[in-house]
């Protein structure tokens, strides 16, 4: 049974995640939200589309759309936002380095109408895996930078997990394919004016060896994407939120 009065859709952008999308599912399937799952396989080649369409049979994904070809996490989340019908929407890797059991956590400061967007810290609170020195400084570099540009206090804006009232996300113009994603959610939720909280998460961070993606070219790239998304058009147009949390229709009687 549902602990929140709101719908929550998962958007789960997937590119060649064999291993680790079942489980991944099975967890957010899991938890005590009403969920949709929506999953965009961004154009696999190791054998992720055939688990995806089983899964799908199965009922762990409610919707399931195929990239032919891969064109980055950013379009795979634009893809999904598509068909999202929850009240929030949230971003799952597939890779489980982030716990859908955090998810509940992180949801109650919009269940409860306090917050708009909440942004997850892996950078303390919980027990996290000892990875890259250099990954954590140039996480810091980039928080820093954009929190300049946006006068925010964020701890960690490269978190992938970004949960966000449903029309809120549909309003910002979203233009990243890859992993530029992260620092433009940011600034546009800045610019809308959304009241943003953040809320520590726990991290269980990959090796290159056990399929970890984001290269240090990804790094470079993203002080582009701060300065890009921060300074030049378009802009996010400030948020009104409506009634919180949203009227449902009410299901008739046979």
């Amino acid at each position: 049974m549902s602990t929140f009065p709101i719908r929550l859709s998962v958007l789960v952008p997937v590119f060649d995640e064999a291993r680790f999308v079942e489980a991944a599912l099975v967890r957010v399937r899991a938890l005590p939200v009403d969920t949709q799952v929506v999953c965009v396989d961004d154009g696999s080649t190791d054998g992720t589309d055939a688990i995806l369409r089983t899964l799908h049979d199965r009922g762990l994904i409610d919707v399931l759309v195929r990239h032919e070809r891969n064109r980055g996490k950013g379009a795979a989340v634009r893809t999904a936002l598509a068909h999202a019908d929850g009240d929030v929407v949230v971003i799952q890797d597939a890779d489980l380095e982030y716990d859908p059991a955090d998810l509940p956590r992180l949801l109650a400061p919009i269940a409860d109408g306090r917050a708009d967007a909440v942004i997850g810290d892996r950078f303390g609170g919980s027990p996290q895996r000892v990875l890259y020195f250099w990954h954590r400084v140039a996480n810091g570099l980039l928080t820093g930078l954009s929190n300049v540009l946006t006068n925010l206090n964020l701890s960690d804006m490269e978190c992938g997990y970004k949960l966000v009232k449903t029309d809120l996300m549909r309003s910002l113009p979203l233009t990243a394919d890859r992993f530029g994603i992260e620092p433009e959610l940011t600034a546009r939720l800045a610019q809308s004016h959304a009241r943003i909280y953040q809320a520590h998460v726990s991290y269980s961070g990959r090796t290159y060896a056990e399929g970890k993606k984001i290269r240090w070219r990804d790094g470079v790239a993203a002080v582009g994407h701060v300065l890009r998304f921060t300074l030049l058009p378009p802009r996010a147009p400030r948020y009104r939120p409506g009634p919180w949390p949203p009227a449902r229709a009410e299901s008739t009687p046979p």
